[in-house]
């Protein structure tokens, strides 16, 4: 197998918008205007056998920027006990942190034409139903409060779904697009019907710099900047909120301090808006020690992170799977990119929804951390907040 990379001023003149080139079904991931869009698959296999191909793959030229050249895209599932499902694309448009566009195009692959922009009809009808049933959801958030009031665990992660019917297929390209107006500094993200924006950074590699941007413990956003702001205070000085936020911090820096030779965090969490709620977050950032991780290896070793899991990991995970009631698959995992030199990106899988092969219904994902101060009606609450951007997205005509 083979693959080139060349610059896209090769071909046209033209400035491709990476959401135009993925539109309603191809692949996307992108940030602030940096990341890909790809089409076609050349390649599809687990996470072993993804990383082995791409070592296989010559590639002409040698020397391109990070993200430039044949890449691997994909999930990591909630439950890394189920494999993971990665594609090679046949053509990939990426642009890098230095402003350039790249196409790499897989043995004869040719580059293909864009298609239009579809839209909702206005007589495209709506309608949502819960998933799991609210009495279920409550009972998980309590059982997973007593068991943190008892000592067994320090935090549980408790989700629900929702499920959204329609009586037209909804336009993938036409949902990215309002999900980058709504969620303009989050990963945005397109896999086989599985959509999202992501505003959690699970961890990324480009070259030795190694990062991960941990968010947990959430308000709301109301609209109002004066009553955002006290909001946000409160979120700040809320000690049940910084005691769900210190857990996924430490374990995140605890799993990847073996590989640097240096990391830094900040001292103190920040505040981190996202389209109707703001959460408490923190990055971190370090120099990589030799022999280098594979980003691949420590996304592996992150996922599920308290922030969707709880800790300890497995007596969290033991409890979610008796109580929550549902399959989470793809949601609370990671979605993201690795290239042969272990470099990547991988988002935290939230904020997202998994539509089925027709398009005509998403089923929709949101969780909260439990501590021993968590409030059953108030967790409620938090995933109604985090699911309304989402419903709104894909709801908007």
């Amino acid at each position: 197998m083979k693959a080139r990379s060349f610059p896209l001023s090769h071909i046209t003149d033209r400035e491709i918008d990476l959401n135009d080139f993925a539109g309603s079904s191809g692949f996307l991931f992108v940030r602030e205007g940096v990341g890909f869009a790809a089409v076609g698959i050349s390649a599809r296999l687990n996470a072993h056998d993804a990383r082995e191909l791409l070592k296989g793959i010559e590639h002409s030229p040698a020397d391109t920027p990070v993200g430039v050249g044949p890449i691997m895209f994909g999930s990591i599932p909630f439950d890394t006990k189920r494999a993971a499902d990665f594609i090679l694309p046949k053509v990939t448009l990426c642009k890098t942190r230095e402003g350039d566009t790249w196409v790499t195009v897989i043995d004869d692959a040719t580059f293909p034409a864009l298609t239009d922009l579809a839209s909702i009809s206005e007589n495209t009808q709506f309608t949502a139903r819960d998933g799991v049933a609210v009495p279920i959801y409550l009972k998980a958030v309590e059982t997973a409060r007593d068991a943190v009031r008892n000592g067994i665990l320090t935090k549980a992660v408790i989700a629900r779904d929702v499920f959204v019917d329609s009586t037209a297929p909804v336009d993938i390209h036409a949902l990215l697009l309002r999900l980058r107006d709504s969620f303009g500094t989050s990963y945005r993200y397109s896999f086989d019907g599985f959509v999202g924006a992501s505003p959690e950074l699970l961890v990324a590699i480009h070259n030795d710099e190694i990062s991960s941007h941990p968010l947990a413990g959430t308000t709301p956003r109301t609209g109002d900047p004066v009553k955002d702001e006290a909001l946000a205070k409160q979120l700040v000085a809320s000690t049940k909120n910084q005691i769900e936020h210190r857990v996924v911090i430490d374990m995140v820096h605890d799993t990847l301090l073996p590989h640097c030779s240096y990391l830094d965090w900040e001292e103190e969490p920040s505040v981190v808006q996202v389209a109707n709620v703001q959460h408490l977050g923190t990055r971190l950032i370090g120099k990589l020690s030799e022999p280098r991780v594979h980003v691949l290896d420590a996304a592996l070793a992150l996922s599920p992170t308290p922030a969707l899991g709880g800790f300890p990991r497995e007596q969290a995970l033991q409890l979610i799977a008796q109580h929550e009631g549902m399959d989470r698959d793809k949601y609370g995992g990671a979605i993201g990119w690795f290239d042969r030199h272990g470099n990547g990106v991988f988002a935290v899988a939230i904020r997202c929804a998994q539509f089925n092969e027709a398009r005509t219904q998403a089923r929709l994902f949101a969780g909260g951390g439990i501590v021993a101060d968590s409030d059953p009606s108030e967790e409620l609450a938090e995933t109604q907040a985090k699911l309304q951007a989402m419903l709104a997205a894909i709801m908007q005509p």
